[in-house]
């Protein structure tokens, strides 16, 4: 609850109305003071009362392409046993505030509102608390509830149809590509991570689980797994604003149709983020969830890579750099990528073995998809 400008000025109106009453002896004076400050009292009262509603929202769908439709449902339940005014109330939409005027309502009873989403960006979009107005009639004071929970709209990059790459060499008892790296055995160390129900318990990590103080288990992937890695450029200065989008963009349908083919997918970005994954479209959501939030964060003289990543062994598979038209490599040329996908003209060696030079993601994946990157 707060006062208005209106409310303040009443008040003081009140203050001074009744230091005159006192100095000059005027009970009109006083009795003035007394109704004003009646008044602003009333009007406290008033506002702190709180509608007893309960409010449920649902995002569909949760997760979208950037630009496609998604719907808020905000349902408001007056669950006492009389009949619930009507008020006004803000729904929070990200920065923006989504005006909801909520009908009276008799006991038990419902109502139901409907609103589409802003996707026109890409990011991670709170929806709600719900916000609900209430002011006297003389607008000397305006109080804030917040009901309800916070839903939040994952908006995605835009995914373009793009061909998996297709990595590797045949091996002589071998029936398909397989990595780079040697073979080793049946399984190869892929991460460490938290346990979940369902693991196997002789993979935890025991040194790990000491560390932590949470049990943490080994996971593991097969070396013949077909493998795919993207590296995201996410200095300021290699990529503007606008060209930093298109990169997303193409990082992700190069990740998702990669994971859709059934190789381990891997992301990297200049800000240090090293995220790997299974296969299948079902942990292609991690890598999308990644995406969603991956901003240009990096240090102005940070490298393509970070220094902690580099000095480890080639990524097995293919290895793909997302980066602007005039970035040097540097460090990351150790790890020899197979494509360098340069964005924001032109200017760089078109014609280079390996180097797809595009003015956005669509003319990127388009040239991708025509030259075979394999």
């Amino acid at each position: 609850m707060r006062l208005t400008r209106r409310g303040f000025a009443v008040l003081a109106g009140a203050a001074c109305c009744y230091l005159l009453g006192e100095l000059a002896g005027y009970t009109l004076f006083r009795a003035i003071a007394g109704i004003a400050l009646g008044a602003v009292a009333a009007a406290v009262a008033l506002t702190r009362f709180r509608p007893k509603v309960e409010v449920t929202r649902s995002v569909y769908p949760d997760r979208i392409e950037r630009g496609r439709p998604a719907l808020a449902t905000l349902v408001v339940r007056n669950g006492t046993g009389r009949r619930h005014g009507g008020f006004a109330a803000d729904d929070r939409v990200g920065s923006e505030v989504h005006e909801v005027a909520v009908r009276p309502l008799a006991p038990g009873a419902a109502a139901t509102y409907h609103y589409e989403l802003p996707t026109a960006s890409r990011g991670r979009l709170p929806v709600g608390p719900l916000v609900l107005n209430r002011s006297d009639p003389f607008g000397l004071a305006r109080g804030e509830a917040r009901v309800g929970s916070t839903a939040y709209l994952w908006s995605y990059p835009r995914l373009h149809p793009v061909h998996p790459a297709r990595e590797g060499h045949p091996r002589h008892h071998h029936d398909g590509p397989i990595t780079d790296p040697p073979l080793r055995g049946s399984v190869d160390l892929l991460a460490v991570r938290e346990y979940v129900i369902g693991d196997e318990v002789r993979y935890l990590h025991w040194k790990a689980t000491a560390r932590t103080g949470r049990l943490m288990v080994r996971e593991y992937a097969d070396p013949a797994q077909p493998r795919f890695t993207v590296v995201l450029d996410t200095r300021p200065a290699a990529l503007s604003a606008e060209e930093f989008e298109e990169a997303v963009e193409v990082a992700a349908s190069l990740l998702y149709a990669a994971a859709a083919e059934g190789q381990y997918c891997r992301l990297i970005t200049s800000s240090g983020t090293s995220t790997p994954v299974d296969s299948g479209l079902r942990v292609a959501r991690v890598l999308l969830d990644e995406l969603c939030l991956v901003a240009r964060n990096a240090a102005e003289d940070a490298p393509l890579v970070p220094a902690s990543l580099i000095t480890g062994a080639r990524p097995g598979g293919a290895l793909v750099v997302v980066t602007g038209r005039d970035t040097e490599l540097g460090t990351a040329s150790r790890w020899r990528p197979d494509t360098v996908i340069r964005l924001g003209g032109t200017r760089a060696a078109s014609g280079s073995a390996g180097v797809i030079t595009a003015g956005n993601a669509a003319e990127a994946v388009a040239k991708w998809n025509a030259v075979g990157v394999r």
